[in-house]
């Protein structure tokens, strides 16, 4: 290594070697942290010896040899000049003195006259010619020779000799006499090498990267290495590699240091590297007898720590990669037992048990498992995974095993509800061995619902019913159980069909848990009796106290809801984002799709279609829809519905060819679904199966005791249905029986009501029906359902020759059916042909009053052909054909083909697949 900033050292050590020159002995003692440059200076001065006029012997010294008796004397007297005799006598002497001192005690003195004839021996050679010893890391040397070379210094003091030692201030002295004994003598000087200044960095760097990249990096790798030069010259080469830096040749270069210096720094910066904590590292250190402070500060002083941890990731990185997976594992064993026996907190215990790997011991398991608590507390999932995970490994008690694993399900729940299956069976087996009980069962349920298993999830609850465990906290989770078993899956019920002594007092329950109950029986109520005056406020209050952690994801779940089947959506909506925003900075992934999938649904019932879609997708991309379980036909619902809606008929056909669970159709995700692939089958002119779909929804809703208009008006789409097909009676009485159910919160089902109403009815009562429609739908906020009714209006308006209030009507809903993104209602009311005054053209009157479907069998029949070839090019039945075509009739007020206008071709469009 090139010498950088060390002239003044150097030329102090040349002043003396000048005085020794003059006949004056001189010793001097070059000291500094490890890797300053002592061993270079050393070796550049003796280099320059002969020029000075003396004669260089050079010795270095090391650990490996420490206990080799005169072995640094040895190396100086290899490269004498001596005689042939006195080679001879000098050898015998140090076969002599070392066989001697091996027999002695380490602080037994040399043999005298051993020491002094081989003094002696360097004396003569300083008669002839000044004489130059250099001994580097004289601190490794062993005892004999320092004895030796202290008796030299004593007896040289006015002989032409020089000694040069160099020692590392951080070094343990096995010797400490001998630089005590140097430092003594009047004419030793001392020479303490600094670390490099930023200006030397600079220079080092410019060397080999050029003067304008080391101006510019200079400042950092100073920071970097502290001034160490070993250090600087490790970044430079991973900074000449090409790559990233601090990198591989830097770590390499912090072990360099570390393995120069004193094993004891080594161990302490191995032990900073595992921990990162040097308070640990000092009560760790303790029973060592390791003094970690003062190795901190010489690993400081150094370059290679600053304020107690590594300068870099990659310097503790490589020291890390050094100490071995089984050492670190020990340490942090030992790191681990030290905080529990010192009281420190569960989670910083676990840390330690972590990365040790470690849960035999039997304070273990219990700190884990509270630990895990703590970090689902704080929403860190993952890490409470990995504790729980180990903590399972460790555990032998059955009891606490079904503890764990319960918890351990619940974890994985937000991440990945598909991710512990495995476990049911031995869950299972622990109810039956009495091993899970209370809450941890109604877990066990639930997870086995969500997976479809309902036959299991019966079995279960059949189980815990027989329990009889009145212990507060599972009355209330019964309870809350049966509430929500009663929205989400109601033939569970008949599992736990005898009353759960709901009548507990809430008071002695904790208040997330009271507020889950408030919620679930709020949506119980919604669902069950449909939406009271003070459902929205009680909903509001229990979102305002919520926060999302692992005991109140049904508590928001089911108090959005309520807003949302109570025909406030628009309330649902802000709260919706709040809790969204809150997950996306967490790792909550199945938590954060179940909020998602509410969010697509609160969209659908305001209208907003494109977004409904977006973020039904997005749920479905979260989490995949194979870990959805029997959820998954909420999303799937909402996605259906939001593209059969805009037109999108290949997407939703994909969407009805998904698979799904066979115990959905249990649970109220199956009635959503069922409901959109109505609405599908309806839209593509499938109305057989339209009418199926809608009448098993409704059977199961009566069944259920779930028929309230705000949650799925089914009615009204099998009275669509029964339309489509030309049965005006069924139709009306279903639409009837849907109006009698109106009540708080029921505007939009009232409005697509009195729509199809008016469909049903005769031409002159539909504007006044379809005004009242559009009021409600205005008032519920559904954009999508008030731009059908307004088009149903424009309809109607011409139908009495109103043509002025058609024109402005079809404007405004042509307007809102492209804000929803509903592309096919879009296209039917085209204002292509509208004349500026207000007044449609004879042709435009045509295009307005028919539908899309309606203007392509019109057109179809207009060049002639049949019914059934009709049928044939549209995918529709024959007698849908003849539906649309009585329809066209009665709006045209014409009686058969001949009379269809002759431009109706031109309008009909080319699209083969039938609007909504």
């Amino acid at each position: 290594m090139r010498l950088i900033e060390r002239d003044a050292a150097l030329a102090s050590l040349q002043g003396l070697l000048a005085e020794v020159v003059d006949g004056r002995s001189r010793v001097a003692m070059v000291t500094g942290v490890v890797a300053t440059g002592k061993s270079e200076l050393l070796h550049a001065f003796a280099e320059q010896a002969h020029d000075l006029g003396a004669l260089p012997l050079v010795a270095t010294a090391s650990r490996a040899e420490s206990d080799l008796a005169l072995g640094v004397l040895g190396q100086l007297f290899y490269n004498a000049p001596l005689t042939p005799d006195a080679h001879e006598r000098v050898m015998d002497l140090l076969r002599t003195g070392a066989a001697a001192q091996s027999g002695l005690d380490a602080f037994e003195q040399v043999d005298a006259e051993i020491v002094h004839a081989l003094c002696a021996v360097l004396l003569s050679l300083s008669e002839s010619r000044p004489l130059m010893i250099v001994v580097d890391d004289v601190h490794y040397a062993d005892r004999a020779s320092l004895l030796c070379l202290s008796y030299l210094v004593r007896r040289a003091r006015f002989s032409p000799i020089m000694a040069v030692f160099s020692q590392s201030d951080h070094m343990h002295h096995a010797h400490r006499f001998f630089p005590t004994e140097m430092l003594r003598q009047p004419h030793c000087t001392a020479v303490r090498l600094a670390p490099l200044s930023r200006a030397a960095v600079t220079s080092m760097a410019s060397v080999r990267l050029g003067h304008e990249t080391a101006e510019r990096l200079a400042p950092e790798w100073h920071a970097l290495s502290g001034g160490n030069p070993i250090l600087v010259g490790g970044l430079l080469d991973d900074a000449e590699s090409g790559g990233a830096w601090p990198a591989e040749r830097y770590g390499e270069a912090v072990l360099s240091c570390l393995h120069r210096a004193d094993p004891v720094l080594l161990e302490v910066a191995s032990w900073l590297a595992a921990l990162d904590d040097p308070a640990l590292v000092g009560r760790l250190a303790d029973s060592d007898s390791t003094p970690v402070p003062l190795s901190i500060h010489w690993l400081e002083t150094a370059g290679l720590l600053e304020s107690g941890s590594f300068r870099h990731e990659a310097g503790r990185s490589a020291v890390l990669a050094e100490l071995g997976a089984d050492k670190r594992q020990q340490l942090h064993r030992r790191a681990a037992e030290l905080l529990y026996a010192e009281g420190a907190a569960d989670v910083t215990v676990a840390e330690q048990l972590i990365e040790a790997d470690f849960s035999d011991a039997a304070w273990a398991v219990p700190v884990l498992e509270s630990a895990a608590h703590a970090r689902l507390a704080d929403g860190e999932v993952e890490a409470a995974v990995g504790y729980l995970e180990l903590a399972l490994r460790g555990c032998v008690d059955e009891r606490r095993r079904a503890v764990i694993v319960t918890l351990l399900m619940r974890a994985d729940w937000r991440i990945n509800p598909n991710a512990r299956t495995g476990h049911f069976a031995e869950l299972t087996e622990a109810l039956h061995n009495g091993a899970l009980r209370g809450g941890d069962a109604v877990v066990l349920a639930r997870a086995l619902l969500w997976h479809g298993r309902m036959g299991e999830a019966g079995d279960v609850l059949e189980h815990l019913e027989k329990l009889g465990d009145t212990e507060p906290q599972t009355v209330a989770e019964l309870a809350g159980t049966r509430l929500w078993l009663r929205c989400s899956a109601p033939p569970l019920l008949a599992h736990l069909a005898a009353p759960v002594r709901e009548q507990a007092s809430e008071a002695v329950l904790p208040i997330q848990v009271s507020r889950r109950l408030e919620s679930v029986k709020a949506l119980a109520s919604v669902l069950v009796d449909g939406p009271r005056e003070e459902t929205a406020s009680t909903a509001e209050r229990i979102l305002h106290s919520s926060r999302l952690d692992d005991l109140s994801m049904d508590t928001v779940e089911s108090a959005l809801l309520a807003l949302v089947y109570g025909g406030r959506p628009d309330m649902a909506t802000p709260w919706c984002d709040t809790f969204l925003d809150e997950l996306r900075t967490g790792g909550a992934p199945a938590r954060l799709a179940r909020l998602t999938a509410i969010r697509a649904e609160i969209s659908l019932r305001q209208g907003d279609l494109e977004d409904a879609a977006a973020q039904a997708r997005r749920a479905l991309q979260i989490i995949p829809p194979g870990s959805w379980g029997v959820a998954v036909g909420g999303p799937l619902a909402s996605l259906l519905l939001a593209a059969t809606a805009m037109g999108r008929y290949d997407e939703g056909l994909a969407e009805v060819n998904r698979p799904v669970p066979e115990g959905m159709l249990q649970t109220r995700f199956g009635l959503h679904y069922l409901h959109a692939r109505g609405r599908y089958q309806l839209a593509v002119d499938n109305t057989a199966a339209a009418l199926r779909d809608f009448r098993l929804c409704g059977q199961l809703m009566v069944t259920w005791k779930m028929d309230t208009p705000g949650f799925i008006a089914w009615r009204t789409d099998l009275a669509e249905a029964h339309l489509r097909m030309g049965e005006r009676e069924e139709a009306r009485r279903l639409i009837e029986d849907q109006l009698t159910r109106s009540g708080p919160g029921t505007a939009r089902a009232d409005g697509v009501a009195m729509r199809l109403l008016a469909a049903a009815g005769e031409v002159r009562h539909r504007p006044m029906l379809l005004r009242q429609a559009s009021e409600r739908l205005q008032s519920c906020g559904d954009r999508y359902e008030l731009a059908k009714a307004l088009f149903d209006l424009t309809e109607a308006y011409h139908s009495v020759g109103e043509f002025r209030r058609a024109g402005i009507i079809a404007g405004r809903a042509r307007a809102l059916a492209l804000e929803c993104g509903a592309r096919p209602l879009s296209r039917a009311l085209s204002d292509e042909g509208v004349a500026g005054d207000g007044y449609t053209t004879e042709a435009s009157k045509v295009v307005a009053i028919l539908s899309d479907a309606e203007r392509r069998v019109a057109g179809l029949a207009t060049v002639g052909y049949s019914n059934r070839e009709i049928a044939a090019k549209l995918f529709i039945t024959v007698s849908t054909v003849e539906q649309h075509l009585t329809r066209v009739y009665r709006k045209l007020n014409i009686s058969q083909r001949s009379d269809l206008p002759p431009d109706l071709k031109s309008q009909s469009g080319h699209a083969l697949v039938p609007v909504q």
